[in-house]
């Protein structure tokens, strides 16, 4: 099964840099997108907030980001245990 997400959005918030209990480097995200995208044959106006995560070596480079810098993210969804929304693991970026 595939489970790709490619989205180009702006780093709106992100927390302080994080260890887990096995010490890998962990940051959250608030991404924010907005864009015009086709239905149903019309334009429409699109925004999205969506949460995101990265782990490693990935986290510390988003440390180092600006808030309000613009990227390429791509990484695959999954749901937190105790969440009830998809949350973006991040597993690249690219300068947009």
């Amino acid at each position: 099964m595939e489970n790709h997400v490619a989205l180009t959005a702006c780093i709106a918030e992100a927390a302080a840099l994080r260890f887990t209990p096995a010490g890998v480097p962990a940051i959250e995200l608030r991404l924010e997108h907005g864009s015009r995208q086709m239905e149903a044959g019309q334009l429409r106006d699109v925004n999205a907030v969506l949460k995101a995560v990265a782990f490693g070596a990935m986290a510390e480079r988003l440390a180092r980001q600006p808030i309000g810098s613009l990227w390429r993210f791509t990484g695959f969804l999954a749901t937190p245990r105790n969440g009830k929304h998809p949350v973006l693991h991040v597993q690249d970026i690219q300068q947009d």
